[in-house]
């Protein structure tokens, strides 16, 4: 920490004080840090030091938020976002696999079966095609934004700038809080997917293990990050593709029987299960499968060159969709029957057995790669803990930076790494102990119901933001060609991912309150079924409201939004003019490859 008497800034006399602690002797620089033999560390030495606040960081004094600490100062709150110390070494390729396959993981390869089972083929195929029209209009808005600002926290800052401080202050703590949750609950299905081996070793250990490995990843640093989803992704996105070939042969008469399947299970037993109301259930899980896509706008406060890089990661979103999500299941439900008993015998969701892609190899009595797909899915799981570990270590240094979260969790060493909220990150993954008590299915319920709507809320409020600053943006005399990227669908496909969001949350409080089966259960069970469906609306409640009454906060005028501080180019327009210039040029198939790539 900095002391507080000290007067220096930021500006141009901070070089010239650093320039005067130099002294020249016997024309040798000498270091105001030490003798030059005290500059060769050791190695051990070295890495204690990288754990070190990095030095640059100033810290703001308290009163610049008003004399009885009460007033939100949106402008400050910007500055600090875009001002973040965290360290730009993301690369193209690391936005790519990140957007292509980063959160693919068991909401498609092991919780789709429950869908299968609850909604039937159709159901599935429809439900996904949706939600991928929600996460496409989501996403590029979020990427239009992201590009032109790209500031720590993403969307839980834009919240803050272009809706309310105080919507923006429970939008980052949901968030947070989702991924917070994501790891203990990421690593106990990693332990529950090595079950299918039997390999004899107690759940604890591989616990500890899988634990340290996620941490040990992150404390490489954002490029840590980024090189093991960039791996992890390239071999989700083969196994995907892989199992889309083999199903299409399976398929036709292709397997080891050389039967011909065709579309014979959506004859029988259908294509619907349970009416709408199975179509719903599969909507809301869905929902829980895409979660993890907005990352990728995440990221952009850690890309060296977000302008360049982000646009086409974002525009990866929709063959993602189509590809990895509607193609994939669309085959899944011409191989397995939507009353197969395996794809409800499950210990848990996370449970392989119950896996749709490992039943479809089983079926085909294809021997060994059961095995196989049983192993992506370990690393699928794996890949989702890493993400878990990032979103919210970022989240709440995001937070801290805007003064919405203690300020001890904005601590940044010197290789740009957020340790304090890695290190909470770390501390509430020891929840995944829970495991080996009795009490395990109880606790782990709870802890899915306070992330279960999550993505909900913040896909939607990245749809009205997106609506909120375009508004501005053209209110303060701007247009749309100042912009280095802009959303495909604009700000219709906005409004149209919002209400999908609203649909969904409608959706879910009916299946909550009236799940399918509900006759049978008791009025106990019904009641506990509804509060962990939507366990998040509360929670988001209990942020917004209190924060908003003791901050006084006011939903952002058009007038007063900021949309200048962020913007790392301050010759943009004239770049933008040479880059468009030298596409005018370009072959009509590139322009088109761009447009679409």
């Amino acid at each position: 920490m900095f002391d507080k008497n000290d007067k220096r800034s930021t500006s141009s006399g901070d070089t010239w004080n650093d320039l005067s602690s130099m002294s020249f002797a016997e024309h040798e620089f000498v270091s105001p840090w030490g003798d030059d033999d005290e500059q060769h560390e050791s190695f051990l030495m070295t890495t204690l030091n990288s754990f070190k606040r990095d030095p640059s960081i100033t810290i703001s004094r308290r009163d610049t938020l008003g004399a009885d600490g009460r007033v939100f100062d949106a402008q400050q709150a910007a500055r600090a976002t875009a001002e973040t110390h965290l360290i730009r070494k993301l690369k193209g390729r690391h936005l790519q696999m990140i957007a292509f396959g980063g959160s693919i993981g068991t909401g498609l390869f092991v919780s789709s079966g429950k869908s299968l089972s609850v909604g039937g083929p159709a159901s599935l195929v429809i439900a996904f095609i949706l939600m991928g029209i929600n996460l496409y209009c989501t996403v590029h808005a979020l990427g239009e934004m992201a590009v032109a600002f790209p500031v720590s926290g993403s969307f839980s800052a834009f919240s803050t700038r272009f809706l309310d401080p105080a919507w923006g202050f429970a939008m980052g703590w949901n968030y947070a809080i989702q991924w917070l949750v994501t790891l203990p609950l990421e690593t106990v299905s990693a332990t529950i997917v090595l079950g299918y081996w039997d390999t004899g070793v107690s759940e604890p250990i591989w616990v500890t293990i899988f634990l340290i490995l996620i941490i040990g990843i992150n404390l490489f640093g954002v490029r840590g990050y980024g090189e093991a989803e960039f791996v992890l992704s390239i071999v989700k996105v083969t196994a995907v593709v892989g199992f889309i070939i083999l199903g299409i042969i399976l398929n036709i008469g292709g397997g080891p029987d050389g039967s011909y399947i065709g579309a014979l299970y959506w004859r029988d037993p259908g294509s619907f299960n349970n009416g709408f109301k199975g179509l719903c259930s599969v909507f809301v899980n869905a929902a829980f499968a895409f979660a993890g896509t907005e990352l990728v706008g995440l990221a952009a406060a850690e890309t060296a060159n977000p302008r360049k890089t982000l646009p086409s990661a974002i525009k990866q979103v929709f063959w993602r969709v189509c590809l990895f999500y509607v193609v994939s299941l669309t085959i899944i439900g011409f191989l397995i029957p939507f009353n197969d008993q395996r794809l409800i015998g499950g210990a848990t969701s996370k449970d392989t057995h119950a896996s749709p892609f490992v039943i479809a190899i089983v079926n085909a009595g294809i021997s060994g790669l059961d095995s196989v797909m049983n192993a992506v899915i370990m690393l699928a799981v794996l890949s989702v803990g890493n993400a878990a570990v990032y979103g919210s270590s970022r989240t709440l240094a995001a937070l801290a930076e805007q003064r919405q979260a203690p300020r001890v969790l904005g601590y940044i060493d010197r290789q740009g790494r957020p340790l304090v909220a890695i290190m909470i990150a770390l501390a509430i993954g020891l929840l995944a102990y829970l495991s080996v008590t009795p009490q395990q299915t109880t606790a782990f319920d709870w802890l899915v119901a306070t992330s279960g709507l999550s993505s909900i809320f913040t896909w939607g409020s990245i749809c009205l933001a997106h609506i909120r600053f375009r508004k501005a943006w053209i209110r303060q005399g701007h247009t749309l060609d100042e912009l280095a990227f802009t959303s495909q669908p604009g700000v219709v496909g906005s409004y149209i991912g919002f209400g999908i969001n609203a649909l969904i949350l409608i959706a879910q409080f009916w299946t909550g309150f009236a799940p399918v089966g509900y006759q049978d259960n008791t009025t106990l069970e019904n009641v506990g079924s509804f509060f962990q469906a939507y366990m998040t609306v509360p929670i988001v409640l209990a942020c917004y409201v209190p924060y908003k009454i003791w901050k006084r906060t006011r939903i952002m005028r058009i007038e007063d939004m900021d949309l200048t501080t962020g913007m790392r180019e301050l010759n943009l327009l004239e770049l933008l003019a040479e880059e468009r210039k030298e596409q005018a040029e370009w072959p009509r198939w590139k322009r088109w490859y761009k447009r679409l790539c």
